[in-house]
């Protein structure tokens, strides 16, 4: 009966310890471990018509539907109840850089353009520099040995003489057939 209660008591003494290790670990995991972490995966989206800088400044009034439609592309939104009206929207979002919207809407009159109206437009490159995520790069390893250390890496010398240079393997006469030979 004693050799049960003392069993009994040390399992709980175990119990106990293996808790307040973990407990203490859990602890210690936030101070180690950054937010930055443990994220979730955000997929690219990407939606619409990238209206440029210099697409935008490129339109006119006066000019026919064809001529803009040739510069700005197929508009994003064309409603029936709007014939006057093409609007081209453009957003994307990518993981570790800010959403970005962009907005240009162009009316006609009769089927001459009117009037154009946007957000401020960025120039392609600006866009595409908008597009490249901050990379954070480590310390970076020292790329220069001294002469010492070179010396490592050298070929063994013959006593005196120049250091050894191994000769080119022999090239056969002739190769084999790639194909066996029709009897």
């Amino acid at each position: 009966m004693t050799v049960s209660l003392t069993f009994r008591l040390t399992a709980q003494g175990v119990a106990a310890l293996l808790l307040g290790v973990s407990l203490a670990g859990c602890g210690s995991l936030t101070s180690s471990v950054s937010r930055d972490t443990f994220k979730p995966y955000v997929p690219e989206v990407v939606q619409g018509n990238f209206v440029s800088n210099e697409q935008r400044q490129a339109l006119r009034p006066g000019m026919p539907r064809a001529q803009v439609r040739e510069i700005l592309g197929t508009p994003l939104i064309t409603s029936l109840f709007h014939a006057n009206r093409w609007d081209y929207a453009f957003s994307i979002q990518r993981q570790g850089v800010p959403a970005q919207n962009f907005r240009l809407t162009v009316y006609f009159k009769g089927d001459v353009l009117e009037q154009v109206d946007s957000d401020v437009l960025p120039s392609e490159s600006e866009f595409a520099g908008r597009l490249v995520r901050p990379r954070s790069v480590g310390k970076l390893p020292n790329l220069q040995a001294s002469e010492e250390e070179l010396k490592k890496f050298a070929p063994a010398t013959r006593a005196g003489g120049p250091a050894a240079v191994p000769s080119p393997a022999a090239v056969p006469p002739s190769y084999p057939p790639l194909e066996p030979a029709v009897r």
